[in-house]
């Protein structure tokens, strides 16, 4: 017989072991058998019934974390856009950058406008001249406020002022000098060079060239720098590089630092801004200015922000504290999953043990299973009362394919109703232990 007919047959075999299997589960469950026994059968249909009501709220619970994560990940798509077209540009490779700032202006987010002006700049690098205005047009028609409109104006006068010629993709030599100057006088003598960084970072230059000088005046760790960081992350230039002034506060560490972001924080109203320092407060570690934005942020979105980033700090002391104060239930999942990000299956125990809420029971029991830790679910499981969370212990063996535990239920448990649910779940996953625990029911 050919492999292809073996493969068939197998897949056949296996599945009338798993009808047959369960064909006599749900025999002494049939309409006759409950006709004799209609205490039992009453019993049933009002578990069903109780089953069925938790399933849909369970459902809506569901569409409800889903419409979340997909606003997380439309934002975070937007922002990956924005790094992958900076990237792009400071390659030099005008096209993609091109192209990734066109979709991601299409996209109408919160980034439309710094869109706009690096795709205008971009364009300006490709020789398109009147694209390039075309864009600066769009960004002071529909963005008269933006702080981005001073660079559109200023890009505007340089696309005007070439000739429409292809630009050197080689760049400016003239400015790779300036650079090279300055980096050696703000090491040697930063007094002088000091004045010069600012003249440049308030100038009519690019934000892409007032980037690298931002970063040699952060590279110097020097007071004076520290105070050229403050200014530029207080909001006094653009928005791009208020964020780059951001992260490197965040490098220098230090009291000053730390109050300077706290500072940022509180006082600014741009998104994008606290969203920065909240990145920034992860690349220093900084707990417990993120437990103070994950308990006093009015954003939503970016008080999740805080707590994942908790989370990815390993802030599990204060995220306890957090869980422990916290009266929405959605906020409280989401800080077991920033337990879950840090990796802390005891607190993780702790709640699908001892939390009140059903569902945040029911939570803590799926992150258990999707970390593996099948003897704390065999713990749960054997102690719980409540049938809806034996259930969810099930559906996380099923979910991290634990084959073995459902065995072990299957063959202890005496509800016949959840006996019947890991039989169906071994069904599904073809496992040898599954097919084998299914043979054993058709042989008795």
């Amino acid at each position: 017989m050919t492999t292809g007919h073996s493969f068939g047959k197998s897949v056949w075999v296996r599945s009338a072991i798993a009808s047959l299997a369960l064909g006599l589960l749900l025999f002494p469950v049939s309409r006759s058998a409950r006709a004799a026994f209609p205490q039992n059968a009453n019993a049933d249909a009002q578990r069903e019934a109780e089953e069925a009501k938790r399933e849909r709220e369970q459902e809506r619970l569901e569409r409800e974390q889903d419409r979340r994560e997909a606003e997380q990940d439309k934002l975070e798509h937007q922002q990956d856009l924005y790094d992958d077209g900076r990237e792009a540009l400071d390659d030099e490779h005008y096209e993609k950058a091109l192209q990734k700032f066109t979709e991601l202006a299409q996209l109408n987010g919160p980034q439309t406008d710094a869109a706009l002006y690096w795709k205008a700049y971009a364009e300006n690098r490709l020789g398109k001249k009147a694209a390039a205005l075309a864009t600066i047009a769009e960004i002071k028609g529909k963005y008269a406020q933006s702080r981005w409109k001073k660079d559109a104006e200023a890009l505007e006068i340089e696309v005007k002022q070439n000739t429409g010629v292809k630009a050197d993709p080689i760049g400016e030599p003239d400015k790779d000098l300036k650079l090279l100057a300055l980096q050696s006088l703000l090491q040697s003598d930063p007094d002088r060079a000091m004045p010069i960084v600012k003249k440049i970072l308030n100038g009519q230059d690019s934000p892409k060239y007032k980037a690298k000088v931002l970063f040699l005046a952060a590279q110097t760790g020097s007071p004076q720098g520290m105070e050229v960081l403050a200014e530029v992350a207080r909001g006094q230039s653009n928005p791009e590089l208020q964020r780059k002034a951001i992260e490197y506060l965040s490098m220098f560490g230090g009291d000053k630092s730390h109050k300077l972001l706290n500072e940022v924080y509180s006082s600014s109203p741009d998104e994008s801004v606290r969203r920065a320092v909240i990145k920034s407060y992860l690349l220093n570690g900084d707990k417990a200015s993120l437990l103070a934005a994950a308990k006093n942020e009015k954003n939503e979105s970016l008080r999740r922000e805080a707590i994942r980033t908790l989370g990815l700090t390993g802030g599990t002391s204060e995220l306890d504290q957090l869980y422990k104060s916290e009266t929405s239930t959605d906020l409280k999942r989401e800080i077991l999953q920033a337990f879950f990000l840090s990796g802390d299956s005891t607190r993780m125990e702790q709640a699908a043990l001892n939390e009140k809420d059903i569902e945040l029971r029911r939570a803590a029991i799926r992150n258990l299973g999707l970390m593996g830790q099948s003897n704390l679910l065999q713990s749960i499981y054997t102690k719980e009362t409540d049938y809806s969370l034996k259930e969810e212990v099930l559906n996380s063996y099923f979910i991290s394919g634990n084959a073995k535990a459902l065995v072990v239920v299957a063959k202890s448990e005496k509800d016949p109703s959840l006996k019947k649910k890991a039989v169906e779940k071994l069904s599904l996953m073809g496992s040898k232990e599954g097919n084998d625990y299914l043979m054993e029911i058709l042989e008795k």
